[in-house]
């Protein structure tokens, strides 16, 4: 694995694709540290939002994927300016304060990619795991997962985690021209996927395919059939998203050369209600 030339920061017109692996290996080196009490890791903040019914989150830092509609804070572009390093259990009292503060009782790390810094994520899992918190929401994009069936192995062995798999495109050459890593990594999230299958992990897909501005019917219809090909009933739990339009993702669009035009006034109809009443896995658009 070639090492990466310079750290990219966001995709522009001419950029030079990555390897998300060796992205993510030079962002960990910025985003982790040993401690006296185990791996630490950058986070930005620790607070409550409504999504999911309410839940305490901790805002961490760093990313392999640089996505273009991505709506993270700038810590994905430029992590070693951004967050403070907090151990696992640091991470963790931080998160049941939030809960308690704003009486929720679930927990999730989201803003960037969870599942760098291994040792952390699992060594933070093993305190939810103890805690009378039910559920652990983790979000990721799926690389870390899709090359290392032992990290899901790990991540099997706890009750509360339910992992979300965000797939960003549905053709190689679009996957690149969205998160700027290169086309042979495309595969790799729907190998996380059929990884959390074998595992019998709880887990979700969501896909960025409910956008016409970012996601044509023929790209959409190629996604589809991708995942209904590991597993149809996937199609019935699938999350479709759309561009916010965030300060961040604003920029990156316009970092990307691409015009996109706000507000988004028209959306796909959603596939898992098309397959409710049709119960047909093929030829969706």
């Amino acid at each position: 694995m070639k090492r990466l030339k310079e750290y990219p920061r966001y995709v522009t017109p001419d950029f030079e694709p990555f390897d998300p692996l060796e992205l993510a290996k030079e962002t960990e080196k910025t985003v982790t540290r040993r401690g006296p009490e185990g791996l630490e890791r950058r986070y930005e903040d620790f607070y409550a939002t409504g999504v999911y019914g309410g839940i305490a989150t901790g805002y961490c830092v760093g990313c392999c994927f640089r996505c273009v509609f991505c709506w993270v804070s700038w810590a994905r572009d430029f992590p070693e300016k951004f967050g403070r390093f907090h151990s696992p259990e640091k991470a963790f009292d931080q998160l049941r304060e939030a809960a308690h503060r704003h009486k929720v009782n679930k927990l999730r790390i989201s803003g960037a990619e969870p599942t760098l810094g291994r040792d952390h994520l699992l060594r933070l899992l093993e305190y939810v795991e103890e805690s009378e918190f039910p559920l652990f929401i983790l979000e990721t994009n799926g690389i870390l997962f899709g090359v290392d069936k032992g990290y899901v192995r790990e991540i099997a062995r706890f009750t509360k985690p339910h992992v979300r798999v965000s797939l960003k495109a549905g053709t190689p050459e679009d996957f690149t021209k969205k998160t700027g890593a290169k086309p042979e990594a495309f595969e790799i999230p729907f190998q996380a996927v059929r990884n959390l299958l074998d595992h019998n992990v709880s887990f979700h897909v969501a896909s960025m395919s409910a956008d016409p501005r970012i996601m044509t019917p023929e790209e959409r219809n190629n996604l589809m059939q991708k995942l209904a090909e590991i597993d149809p009933h996937l199609l019935l739990d699938l999350e479709e998203e759309v561009m916010d339009g965030y300060n961040t993702t604003i920029a990156r669009l316009k970092f990307a050369g691409l015009e996109v035009k706000w507000p988004l006034k028209q959306v796909y109809a959603p596939v898992k209600e098309l397959l409710r009443k049709s119960r047909n896995y093929s030829g969706i658009s």
